[in-house]
């Protein structure tokens, strides 16, 4: 199981340089992977109605293509993850140019998880329909493959139309694409389409259902589990190195193929607190 870490993506500012330190200090350490939230908007707890949600516009969300272009010049081995970019909100040809350009110019080191969202606030500001999100999602991932790895064509689906037309520079190979994700209708289109799984919560009876549930679903497809990847997640704050390891340990019983840690909220907001909150991590789990 690989080990990885969160962006602190509301503690680590805005800085060049020390996002540079970050991430080449997590590569120090010899962590494999580095995941990125995304929202786009951030609602006003003062807009007509109010606001409750997990985050308001005062919580900073970087930009997961735009930050990831910039760490991929500067680091040489992180796979640079998405957990989860919200594909229905944006255009779907737009965000395979973005993706394929970050694959290229990171050596194919992007790995596209992706998600239909919760927020109505961004997707009418971003002029896209909330309530078919997940029947686009499925459409989008079949376009975005095209796109990828086929030169001009021609493409008319329910929500998509493309004539004769295409990408270039296209990546040396597809994006892999990673669903999060509990839903069963996501569990499915998961199983049937996707490269692996980002669950939403921890080593679970629900989550062993939704891993048995993908592997039916792969196999009615026609699909293999082999290569199938699964992406958990840990908490730093509030725990002990006990307790990290026997978490780390039900996902690896589980089956998870990487566990990446988040360091927020857990102490200093400074680069070198969040990589030795990473280092102690990876020093009580591996």
């Amino acid at each position: 199981m690989q080990i990885g870490a969160v962006l602190p993506h509301n503690e680590i500012g805005t800085d060049p340089e020390a996002i540079k330190a970050y991430a080449q200090g997590l590569e120090a350490l010899g962590i494999t992977h580095l995941l990125i939230y995304d929202h786009v908007l951030g609602a006003d707890p003062d807009r007509p109605g109010g606001w409750s949600g997990p985050y308001d516009k005062d919580i900073a969300f970087h930009e997961p293509f735009t930050f990831y272009a910039f760490v991929a010049a500067v680091t040489t081995r992180l796979e640079l993850v998405t957990t989860v970019l919200i594909l229905p909100q944006r255009q779907t040809a737009l965000v395979a140019k973005q993706a394929a350009e970050v694959a290229l110019l990171s050596n194919n080191r992007l790995r596209l998880g992706i998600g239909t969202g919760w927020n109505a606030v961004e997707y009418e500001a971003l002029n896209e329909d909330f309530s078919n999100r997940g029947k686009r999602q499925a459409e989008q991932v079949s376009l975005m493959r095209r796109l990828w790895s086929e030169d001009a064509f021609s493409f008319k689906g329910d929500y998509h139309r493309i004539t004769q037309a295409g990408i270039n520079p296209r990546p040396s190979r597809p994006v892999p694409i990673w669903f999060g994700g509990g839903a069963p209708a996501l569990i499915k289109r998961c199983g049937e389409l996707g490269d692996g799984w980002m669950p939403l919560g921890g080593p679970s009876a629900k989550s062993q259902a939704c891993i048995d549930a993908l592997r039916a679903h792969r196999e009615a497809a026609g699909q293999t589990w082999e290569g199938f990847g699964i992406q958990a997640q840990a908490q730093f704050a509030g725990g002990t190195p006990e307790r990290w390891r026997a978490h780390a340990d039900k996902w690896r019983a589980m089956g998870a193929t990487h566990l990446a840690v988040a360091t927020h909220n857990a102490g200093d907001t400074d680069v070198d607190g969040h990589l030795a909150r990473v280092g102690a991590y990876l020093e009580a789990v591996s």
